[in-house]
């Protein structure tokens, strides 16, 4: 194919200027010198819209893209708060309305630790129950509540006052439920309920993790999960988002087609965005679903920071909390900034 500046040098060449006064000769002449310039311009190849950044991954040393629009760096904690001894095995975490104090359990005794957001200093323990597996903690309409493995749910109302009381409430879990993570959605004013085990009965509940919700109005309990996280939705969003953060990691995790390895132990609603943030110490992995039950991020947590993820909270700036467990040393808090 013969190029388009040679082509109008011929065209050049061809033309009997003469024929034409001077005045419109040099506007011919200037008008093809212009032509040919373009032509020989370099042609801009189009910017991919999508904001990436190149850096080189310290787990295996390879080179990864990472998405600049997930709003929190879960690597690097503004603020890691050592829990003392008797918190080792922090199980969950809440933040009561005036979000002065975080809250905490843990699954062996029946008390409530009172912590001071800004040092992760014990400011107080509260006897509520006697020993048991207590798995979350959440604060909705005043009142607080802490869930149990089987899935009771315990009521508190006036913690730490010579009227605190105590309500029971029971739902239809079965015993390979696992319930773990509790979530308090102010849009439904409903608790959420997440579970480690199976969400549901027959072979299918193999791949599938519910999360049950509880109207407080009525303190009744849907039996159908209100979302679920499944093992193909998983695959179909990591095969569709490559550039995601230790993708490869990621696909380890969930490559296993005989099982999923993911176990939600603590979720909750953001207070901005809405979405719902899912934690799980299985796999080391946070998950992220909008109101429509669809997956919008899924993290890979670096154990150096995330030894073992037990609960999650938000304040209402949208900073976050997480508790982990202390495997091989103490319990910790992990704060990040919202950068939204």
């Amino acid at each position: 194919m013969i190029s388009t500046h040679k082509i109008l040098i011929n065209l050049a060449k061809n033309i009997n200027l003469s024929r034409f006064p001077n005045v419109v000769t040099y506007n011919i002449l200037f008008f093809l010198l212009f032509c040919i310039a373009c032509a020989n311009a370099p042609v801009e190849k189009n910017q991919n819209p999508q904001a990436t950044a190149t850096v080189t991954d310290p787990l295996d040393s390879i080179d990864t893209q990472i998405l600049t629009n997930f709003p929190y760096t879960l690597d690097k904690p503004d603020k890691e708060f050592k829990l003392p001894n008797k918190l080792k095995e922090i199980s969950g975490l809440g933040m009561d309305s005036t979000g002065t104090y975080l809250y905490a359990v843990q699954d062996e005794e029946g008390d409530i630790f009172v912590i001071d957001k800004e040092t992760g200093k014990v400011k107080d323990q509260i006897k509520f129950h006697k020993e048991g597996d207590y798995e979350g903690i959440e604060f909705a309409n005043d009142l607080m509540y802490v869930v149990k493995s089987t899935g009771t749910l315990y009521e508190v109302r006036d913690l730490g006052k010579p009227t605190q009381k105590r309500t029971k409430h029971k739902f239809n879990f079965s015993k390979s439920s696992d319930v773990e993570g509790l979530g308090y959605d102010p849009v439904t004013n409903s608790l959420l309920l997440s579970c480690k085990g199976k969400a549901m009965k027959g072979e299918e509940a193999v791949f599938k993790k519910g999360v049950y919700e509880v109207q407080l109005d009525s303190m009744t309990m849907d039996t159908i999960p209100k979302y679920t996280i499944n093992l193909e939705d998983v695959k179909v969003f990591l095969k569709t988002n490559t550039a995601m953060e230790y993708f490869d990691k990621l696909m380890k995790v969930f490559s296993p087609e005989e099982e999923f390895i993911f176990g939600p132990s603590g979720l909750a609603i953001h207070p901005i965005t809405q979405e719902i943030y899912i934690i799980s110490a299985v796999g080391n992995v946070m998950v992220v679903l909008n109101r429509s039950n669809e997956i919008v991020h899924i993290q890979k947590l670096r154990k150096k920071v995330h030894a073992q993820p037990e609960g999650i909270v938000f304040d209402q700036d949208g900073t976050l909390y997480i508790s982990n467990e202390g495997k091989e040393g103490k319990g910790a808090i992990a704060v990040f900034g919202y950068k939204g």
